[in-house]
């Protein structure tokens, strides 16, 4: 008995918060017809997007209500309201969405109401019949069930005004992917510029200032050379460590374009190569791709294999496994070249692991060291996180960042692609 009057209660309440939506509705059956006006004669065409939005809100409550009461969401499929005033007017009226809210709006102020006042009406027999009759004897209540029951069936209609219809649906995801594309288009024009910017940067600090002085100390060593030829071969010697040095800068540079160790070595030799020169101890495991493995080690490489010995099954398969497209293995390579690089400067971590797996229809790249932690995830992260979030987001892939307080720091990305 304590039970059902319990469950009884919170139908109750349930129900009084489902009148107070139902006067609500009434109040905005008043703003619907003032916007229905005011739309009408051209001037108040404004007032049209923002009524919806309300309408809205009170849908988005009434979803969370019956939610509340049956356990399980209620999904909202509505087109977003941007733009111009004559976008946002066109949106709010031909969104499938906007003519259900407003027929659940006219149904609750009926339902919601009647089955209120049907409650009130049912709480004096329940209370004489259930808390004496039926209680004193030791049954189970009878009248005290159908007040949840009269809960049930207002969430039961509300859901079924309120569920989206899947035309509807389809165009709500349809805008939310749209919408989806443009930031990743955005973010990916914004890494674009920022590589842009610091291939300029690099070529004029770097290897246009050592070209200069490479003409300058030829030009130095021409005029000198016929007086002093000692003088002149030093600045010619000057000049040669100069132009190597000016060769490995564009090295430098051409690597930060594109990695040849990529196109050389795949991805699992490139990502090798990261591991061994991050000045961390770094484990890296291979999954469904392509890993020459002895090609990091030249001896093993130059190695001549003995009469009638053959590659084994897994050199095998190792060799036949494919690739993946060039663009998504630059974004794992950079991706892994910037974790690692991370973990050696900030974390203070000595060791680190490398994990690349080929999905059916994804790679995924997984970094992880044992560092401090501390990583800020999303936009107010450091600049490499940021460039990182947006060249993977490019390709439509995602990064999940984990870094707690005293560590460890786990990077995972997954980029799509067809194999």
């Amino acid at each position: 008995m304590r039970d059902a009057i319990k469950e009884s209660g919170r139908a109750s309440l349930h129900l009084l918060s489902g009148a107070a939506i139902a006067l609500l509705c009434c109040l905005m059956t008043g703003v619907a017809l003032f916007t229905a006006f005011l739309t009408v004669t051209v001037i108040g065409a404004g007032v049209l997007p923002e009524s919806v939005l309300l309408m809205r809100r009170l849908a988005g409550w009434e979803r969370r209500r019956t939610a509340a009461r049956t356990g399980t969401p209620v999904p909202e499929a509505y087109l977003p309201l941007e733009g111009p005033l004559p976008a946002r007017v066109r949106t709010a009226v031909a969104d499938p969405s906007t003519g259900r809210d407003l027929i659940w709006g006219a149904a609750q102020l009926l339902y919601g109401l009647v089955l209120w006042y049907a409650s009130l009406v049912l709480w004096p027999p329940a209370l004489l019949v259930d808390g004496v009759v039926t209680g004193l004897a030791g049954r189970r209540p009878v009248v005290l069930p159908l007040i949840g029951r009269l809960a049930d069936l207002e969430a039961e209609w509300s859901r079924a005004l309120l569920t989206p219809t899947p035309s509807a649906a389809r165009a709500a995801a349809l805008a939310a992917r749209v919408e989806e594309l443009t930031a990743t288009r955005a973010g990916a024009i914004a890494a674009h510029g920022a590589e842009l910017r610091r291939i300029e940067r690099d070529l004029h600090d770097g290897t246009q200032a050592r070209l200069v002085a490479l003409s300058m100390r030829i030009g130095l060593a021409k005029r000198v050379y016929d007086s002093d030829p000692v003088t002149g071969r030093k600045l010619l010697d000057d000049a040669q460590t100069q132009a190597e040095e000016a060769l490995a800068e564009l090295r430098h540079v051409v690597r930060g374009i594109h990695p040849p160790i990529l196109t050389d070595r795949g991805l699992t030799g490139a990502v090798r190569a990261l591991a061994a020169s991050s000045g961390l101890e770094v484990e890296v495991s291979v999954t469904g791709l392509a890993d020459h493995a002895a090609g990091d080690r030249p001896e093993e490489l130059d190695a001549p294999r003995a009469a009638g010995d053959r590659p084994g099954h897994a050199d095998a398969a190792r060799a036949s496994a494919p690739r993946a497209p060039a663009a998504v293995e630059a974004a794992a390579y950079f991706v892994v070249a910037e974790a690692l690089t991370n973990a050696a400067k900030h974390s203070g971590a000595t060791r680190a692991s490398v994990a690349l797996i080929r999905e059916p229809t994804a790679l995924r790249a997984r970094v992880a060291d044992e560092g401090r932690g501390g990583a800020e995830a999303g936009e107010s992260g450091g600049s490499g996180l940021v460039g990182m979030r947006r060249r993977v987001a490019a390709l439509d892939g995602t990064v999940r960042l984990t870094s707690p307080e005293g560590g460890p720091t786990v990077i995972e990305v997954e980029l799509p692609c067809v194999w």
